[in-house]
């Protein structure tokens, strides 16, 4: 169970908020109002984007609105004994989580992982893929259970995975815009966002993900930490702390990613 409020505290992205917001959320959150208007709460939604941007808060965020359990499952991670496979692994990972009576599971697949893309793409591969379309009809069919799966590329998914009946939507999770960026350095900066000049910070980090502005931030906040501690030179921290902690900070999408994204 994740602490309550996650959902208020995403900073920014207010696009891809009221997305899931408005497709995911509310359905699940008000399922007699839903059943009400006919409509079917989601059961199984595909996030993708950049490594970075925000699925896996997004996931967090989702499963403490709703106050459900949160099982974050990493098919690579299952494990496989010489009686075992890994399908046989999957399968009793859904069998444990069918014991629960809600539970939002998210499920990773980065592209870049090589032992994902053992799990994925080889033969053994081929079986537990063909064993999560045989799970996946039977998870949707309880009332309180969601299944998030975040990737980084849409385009190397299986394209039966993307079947009508498996997946309800397929939502783009991108880099934060200008907007976004100020809000989520805003937040990490603390009250020190009164004082330094945010619009150079926002310009400066353009394809910086949520994870990098968080990275940036803390580390332009050690620089003025560690100003006071060893030189005692009162003085907090000042936009040049961050920007020298966004030019030493890489951004995580690369150009070649981001060109894909879009």
């Amino acid at each position: 169970m994740l602490p309550s409020g996650l959902w208020n505290a995403v900073a920014g992205m207010e696009r891809e908020k009221q997305i899931i917001e408005r497709r995911i959320v509310l359905s699940l959150a008000e399922p007699t109002l839903a059943e009400q208007y006919g409509v079917a709460p989601p059961k199984a939604v595909i996030l993708f984007g950049p490594p970075g941007t925000g699925k896996t808060s997004f996931a967090k965020a989702v499963a403490s609105r709703l106050d459900w359990p949160f099982v974050e499952l990493f098919p690579s991670r299952l494990a496989v004994t010489a009686d075992k496979g890994l399908a046989t692994s999957l399968r009793d990972a859904f069998a444990d989580l069918a014991e629960l009576e809600s539970v939002l599971l998210l499920s990773m697949r980065s592209r870049r992982s090589p032992a994902h893309a053992r799990v994925w793409r080889t033969t053994p591969g081929h079986a537990v893929t063909n064993e999560l379309r045989k799970l996946i009809p039977g998870f949707r069919e309880n009332a309180a259970r969601l299944l998030i799966c975040a990737t980084n590329s849409v385009r190397s998914l299986d394209s039966a995975f993307l079947r009508p009946g498996r997946f309800d939507y397929v939502i783009p999770i991108g880099p934060p815009d200008p907007e976004a960026r100020a809000a989520i350095w805003s937040r990490y900066l603390g009250t020190a966002a009164t004082v330094v000049d945010l619009p150079r910070l926002v310009a400066s980090s353009e394809m910086f993900t949520p994870a990098a502005i968080e990275f940036a931030a803390r580390k332009g906040a050690q620089a003025a930490f560690e100003r006071e501690v060893l030189n005692q030179q009162g003085k907090p921290a000042t936009t040049d702390d961050y920007l020298a902690a966004i030019a030493d900070t890489r951004p995580t999408p690369t150009d070649q990613a981001i060109t894909s994204f879009d």
